[in-house]
Order: structure tokens, then C-alpha cells, then sequence
């Protein structure tokens, strides 16, 4: 049986005490950025299995998944998690602004 790829998707709000904390600071040159520079800096340099252990489960094997786009807006940063590069269907995805528009129509 042929084997399917795992993709996650994960919201992190901004401007929540969880957006704002420290933690994620192993660089003393973050201190110039924003709050959503830091979160995002933080996810790209792997800190976000430590920021968010619970979400991530151990997958059969070695599979891992590897953080491949990280897209911003104004009110959260939505990370793009997949054991391989893969485009995401809106119609599946979390991102608000994906689905609002025709959630007006039902």
C-alpha cells in the first residue's frame, strides 16, 4: 500500500503572551526586531520543537518533519510542516483567509 505524506499546519497568533515571551532567545541580535520577527527568527532556526512539544508526535521510523514556508500576516505567522515540500490545498488548509471568502456564501 502506498505510503502518504504527513503536511501540518500550524497557526501561532500574535500579540498573545505565547508570541511575546523570550524564550525562543539564543541571539543577542534580536533584540532590534518585533516580536513577530523574533517568533519567526525562532522557527527558522529549529526552536520550535522546543517552543511547542506537545504538537509534534513521534511518526513510525525517522520520519521528520522538516518546517518548509513560514507565510506572515498582520495578525499570525502560519507554518508550513511536511516530511517532503509540497504545495498545500486551500481546501484543507487553517489559514483563515482561505476559507472566510466563501464561508459568506453558505
Amino acid at each position: 500500500m502506498k505510503q502518504q505524506a504527513i503536511q501540518q499546519e500550524i497557526l501561532l497568533v500574535l500579540g498573545t503572551s505565547f508570541s511575546a515571551r523570550e524564550c525562543a532567545e539564543k541571539d543577542s541580535n534580536t533584540t532590534l526586531l518585533s516580536d513577530k520577527e523574533r517568533l519567526e527568527r525562532a522557527c527558522w532556526n529549529g526552536l520550535l520543537h522546543e517552543m511547542l512539544p506537545e504538537i509534534f508526535e513521534e511518526a513510525d521510523g525517522d520520519e521528520r518533519l522538516y518546517l518548509w514556508r513560514i507565510k506572515t500576516s498582520s495578525n499570525f505567522l502560519e507554518l508550513e510542516l511536511g516530511q517532503i515540500n509540497y504545495y498545500m490545498d486551500a481546501y484543507f488548509s487553517i489559514d483563515p483567509y482561505s476559507f472566510l471568502a466563501t464561508e459568506s456564501l453558505s
